[in-house]
């Protein structure tokens, strides 16, 4: 095993202008004011969404319907499909409590809780909230046919520090939409859990952001852009073939094009069906983001450069 993550992308003139795209979105959204009931309806339906959507991706059944009506009034027994849906509703509504109140740290105790939460009545307890302790492949649903075999087990624990480590190191210098994306599809490759591994991704990678500063609990759902095309979004994020034989040679670039350009649509659709009270004042941090959210990015500023001077070439791994 390799014991440095270093991957490989390339900052293309379709990353840069998502990026540049996404910092417009967010401060056009983070100059409108909403009142309370209006909030409380977005997260409400943010929260109705994903937990349809990151379920769905997973092969449940539930149609958005049914998942309100759970959602609104759980029933008494459960089937797995139902309780998969008041799961992730669950871990969402947690989450974005401590948010709201503490903030929270993306960490390995973290993601084994977030786990622990989605796959709750689900798995076996020692299945549940903690790393896989044998091996796993990814099968393709259409033939059956083994397509990805992720690392052993044995070095979960430290493929996942080490991922870890790379998002905190690399936090100042480069783009918090890049290091967010590297994260969801590594988090997928690695394939910590013995199942889970798709929904707590998504929603670590959620965390991250809102730790970053840009909050998407609140606003919308962008797993449901990766539902719309579930073989699309397996297509981006996966990989065929052994780890090992994989780990150096994965090009993240298609992947962060893909992620950003959902939110940028989920963005815009949260700005289409929003109506502003009134404009908010200049140091209020907005409906979607954080204090600490630069809209002036590192990597806009390189989008901005380059516009002004069409000859410049930006690339950077790891």
């Amino acid at each position: 095993m390799s014991s440095v993550f270093s991957p490989r992308y390339t900052i293309t003139e379709r990353l840069l202008t998502n990026i540049k795209q996404i910092n417009i979105l967010v401060e056009n959204l983070n100059h409108r004011n909403f009142p309370k009931v209006v909030q409380f309806e977005f997260e409400k339906t943010a929260r109705e969404v994903s937990s349809f959507a990151s379920t769905s991706i997973e092969g449940n059944p539930l149609p958005l319907t049914e998942v309100k009506k759970i959602l609104k009034s759980t029933p008494h027994h459960l089937r797995d499909s139902e309780r998969e849906v008041i799961n992730y509703n669950q871990v969402l509504a947690d989450l974005n409590d401590k948010i709201k109140k503490e903030g929270v740290s993306l960490s390995i105790p973290l993601i084994l809780t977030i786990q622990k939460g989605v796959t709750s009545g689900l798995l076996p307890k020692q299945e549940s909230g903690h790393f896989r302790k044998s091996p796993v492949v990814v099968n393709d649903p259409r033939t059956g046919k083994i397509v990805f075999i992720p690392p052993d087990e044995t070095d979960i624990k430290a493929l996942m520090g080490d991922l870890l480590n790379y998002i905190s190191k690399k936090r100042k210098a480069t783009d918090h939409l890049i290091l967010a994306g590297i994260f969801h599809k590594q988090m997928v490759l690695i394939h910590p859990f013995s199942d889970g591994n798709g929904r707590t991704a998504r929603l670590a990678t959620k965390v991250l952001l809102a730790e970053m500063g840009l909050n998407t609990f609140n606003l919308f759902s962008f797993e449901n852009y990766y539902n719309r095309n579930v073989s699309r979004y397996f297509q981006m994020v996966g990989e065929q073939g052994d780890y090992y034989e994989l780990e150096r040679k994965v090009n993240f670039t298609p992947w962060l094009e893909y992620f950003t350009e959902g939110i940028i649509e989920n963005l815009a659709t949260s700005r289409r069906r929003s109506k502003p009270t009134h404009q908010l004042p200049a140091k209020n941090p907005g409906l979607c983001q954080s204090a600490r959210f630069d809209p002036r990015s590192r990597l806009r500023q390189a989008c901005e450069a380059r516009q002004a001077h069409p000859g410049l070439r930006f690339q950077e791994t790891g």
